[in-house]
């Protein structure tokens, strides 16, 4: 896998699927479009432009707006390196500029307050009112915190939190974390959590790992991050974080099936953290399954990375909560893979809030938003959606602030199942493992993914 097989997937999901001018004859004439998309991500970014971008090329009238409460998106693909330092939070943030003045896509910045199936009408926080054809969600994930206790102590939870930053969700978190990592001592210790599938970017977590492992080996004698992992074992990349854990990396302690319970501190962002197990957990080696050591109730450190369970982010749950079979394990929205629509007609969810056998990711996101944009367009000139629809999960990851590894997978849709299933061969890692020539490639790959869906 190269970086010209890297930019060349990231159209792979609908390029040359959009509706024809003949087709679009279907819609009568005059009659505008209206698509809302509520969300600025990477899944909704996308949908946004092509609608517009292939709207356009088909001779289809479509007015697309797109409603974000921020006016930047800070990015979260990268940001491990803000917390050791390679990167600036400033080098994480896109805008929607050329999205206004390449596509014509409204912007608007606001938060919706309520949706109206029934209607056709999303009103936001401001008052404003839009009617709409089609509604996509994209808000992807918000934090589950009702599992864990944090801190007793009678500290507000907003307080808590901070003390214990998730930075799932790029932007001052980041920043906190990052201050936190940087300002420990020498054989203070970093606890790193890894919520259960599925959760946003399965090689996330551990790729944080690598990213601090590699900063206190280089800066901090004797500290060590302490992985908590409530899944059974590595989610993703097994191989090449398997080889980082116990030979890149020799300061790293790997918990597997450790839920946490509770986290208990006093005031003060570097005190010392205690992490409680809901049951006692054992060092292991990620790679043989070996175990070393006796089980461990309790852990101390000076930073705790607590990224909590997700779900779709309330908009999502807000609109389809009520409404059978509309969500699934009450965390994610049930859509037609073919289409991304969900129960309710005529508004579909794309991104990290869906239940999906696709991961929760920036790359794949950004395939769906395309799929869905195409569907859309089909559907609303009277055609049937796109049959055999594919999208391509790819990334890279830095494993030493030099090195990287990458895996990829190809998704297609299966008929019979009614699903995107992986194809063969299935999830690809790296057969060179973590080189600098990834590294180099890792900055192709972003920049050209962060152009395809704000550029």
């Amino acid at each position: 896998m190269d970086r010209r097989s890297f930019v060349t997937l990231l159209t792979a999901g609908a390029a040359g699927q959009a509706i024809t001018p003949a087709a679009a004859q279907t819609r009568a004439a005059a009659t505008t479009i209206r698509a809302v998309v509520v969300g600025g991500g990477m899944s909704g970014a996308t949908c946004a432009k092509y609608l517009a971008m292939w709207g356009a090329r088909s001779g289809i009238d479509i007015a697309v707006t797109l409603v974000e409460a921020s006016a930047r998106y800070p990015s979260c693909i990268m940001s491990n390196g803000v917390l050791v330092g390679e990167r600036t939070m400033a080098q994480q943030y896109y805008d929607y500029d050329a999205l206004s003045a390449n596509h014509g896509v409204r912007v608007v910045t606001a938060s919706v307050a309520r949706v109206d199936p029934d209607a056709q009408v999303v009103t936001l926080d401001t008052g404003l009112e839009l009617g709409y054809d089609r509604l996509v969600l994209a808000p992807g994930i918000q934090f589950d915190y009702s599992q864990i206790a944090i801190n007793g102590t009678g500290m507000s939870a907003a307080q808590a939190r901070e003390q214990v930053p998730h930075a799932w969700k790029a932007g001052p978190q980041t920043e906190a974390l990052r201050d936190q990592i940087q300002g420990i001592r020498s054989g203070q210790h970093v606890v790193v959590t890894v919520p259960r599938s599925p959760y946003r970017c399965p090689p996330g977590p551990y790729e944080r790992v690598c990213a601090i492992a590699d900063w206190l080996g280089r800066n901090r004698s004797g500290s060590r991050v302490i992985v908590l992992d409530e899944n059974a074992g590595i989610t993703a990349e097994r191989v090449n974080f398997g080889r980082a854990f116990t030979q890149t990396h020799l300061n790293i302690d790997y918990y597997p099936n450790a839920v946490i319970d509770s986290v208990d501190f006093d005031a003060g962002a570097l005190s010392a953290k205690t992490v409680t197990m809901r049951t006692p957990v054992t060092k292991t080696n990620p790679v043989t399954g070996a175990t070393s050591g006796g089980p461990v109730g309790s852990f101390q450190a000076a930073v705790v990375n607590y990224i909590a369970p997700h779900k779709a982010g309330q908009v999502v749950i807000d609109a389809l909560g009520s409404v059978a079979g509309g969500l699934a394990d009450g965390r994610w929205a049930v859509i037609d893979e073919l289409t991304y629509e969900t129960r309710v007609p005529r508004i579909h969810v794309v991104g990290d809030a869906i239940a999906s056998k696709q991961p929760k990711a920036g790359h794949i996101g950004n395939q769906q938003g395309k799929v869905c944009a195409d569907a859309i367009l089909r559907l609303e000139t009277g055609n049937d959606p796109f049959s055999a629809p594919v999208t391509n999960s790819a990334c890279y990851t830095p494993i030493t602030r030099d090195t990287a590894s990458w895996l990829t997978a190809v998704f297609a849709y299966n008929a019979a199942a009614g699903e995107m299933q992986v194809s063969p061969p299935g999830v690809v890692e790296s057969p060179d493992g973590a080189t600098r020539a990834n590294f180099e490639a890792m900055q192709h790959w972003f920049a050209a993914l962060m152009s395809d869906t704000f550029g």
